[in-house]
């Protein structure tokens, strides 16, 4: 009797705690749902052409996130052109080459510490290293560094994990039959952890995207009425373009802003899909 009325109220406790955790869970999508609903009937009526054409102005009715629409292109190919390699190399060192010593502890704890250090850390990190000691100044590829090394630790984390999570028997069939080191991990063990490798990659990409206290320290422009053309050229994007909106009092620039959180959201939206489709293929190829 007392087992039975024991198991009685452990399930209970299970039963609360599942209904608690769908009730926060539905509470978040809610306020979620909420803010996208709000944001979007502010931001949809200036959502045009002309928005998406025309460059920042002091007038409402002429300001458009051209410059900054690219200028987010231009930073996310950039950064993802430089975390994604160094990511991925650096996780496959980690797991396939670097042997179990007290270094390689030290490594992998300053790695997993790293993905949670504050992103106006990186911006300062950013603007003394890139900016200030390598004389970039304020330029694309200043904005690209300091946004690879905000998402490096998570791309090295979610890669390490998929590579581990590769099975052994699959290595040792391959070094059974004469295949190298190398040959195993470029035919067998990277298509297998695509799917977990890109998936941290889609997680990594989403952080950058939408980061604004990084860009803020090295120095991205808030207004730009031209469109980059090269690595050094000077930028904004749209975080920082839709920060200055906000911080003006009329009514009209805030209208805006909400023009620019959709665009946002679209382009990482656009970004993810590709991103995931990537993945699918990679999965389907296997």
């Amino acid at each position: 009797m007392i087992a039975q009325s024991n198991l009685a109220w452990r399930h209970k406790k299970a039963m609360f705690f599942r209904c608690f955790c769908i009730g926060v869970t539905a509470f978040a999508v809610f306020i979620l749902g909420l803010l996208i609903y709000q944001v979007s009937v502010l931001g949809l009526p200036w959502l045009d052409a002309q928005f998406l054409s025309s460059f920042p102005s002091r007038f409402p009715e002429k300001a458009g996130i051209k410059s900054a629409l690219l200028g987010t292109l231009w930073l996310v190919s950039m950064t993802a052109a430089i975390a994604i390699p160094v990511g991925v190399l650096a996780s496959v060192y980690l797991e396939e080459y670097a042997r179990p010593t007290r270094l390689t502890e030290f490594i992998n704890i300053n790695i997993a510490n790293l993905a949670g250090v504050p992103s106006i850390v990186y911006g300062m990190l950013g603007l003394a290293i890139f900016v200030r000691f390598f004389q970039l100044e304020r330029s694309l590829l200043s904005g690209a560094l300091t946004m690879s090394l905000l998402i490096l630790p998570v791309i090295i984390i979610a890669a390490k994990e998929a590579i581990r999570a590769v099975p052994g028997s699959l290595r040792q069939a391959a070094f059974a039959v004469g295949a190298t080191r190398w040959q195993v991990i470029r035919a067998h063990v990277l298509p297998s952890a695509l799917p977990g490798i890109l998936t941290g990659v889609i997680l990594a990409i989403s952080r950058a995207i939408g980061e604004t206290a990084p860009l803020i320290m090295i120095g991205a422009l808030t207004y730009v009425a031209f469109v980059p053309e090269g690595p050094m050229d000077e930028f904004t994007a749209l975080p920082i373009q839709i920060f200055n909106w906000t911080s003006r009092p009329q009514e009209e620039f805030h209208e805006l802003a909400s023009a620019g959180i959709v665009v946002l959201l679209l382009v990482l939206l656009m970004m993810n899909a590709l991103a995931v489709y990537i993945r699918y293929r990679g999965t389907r190829a296997k």
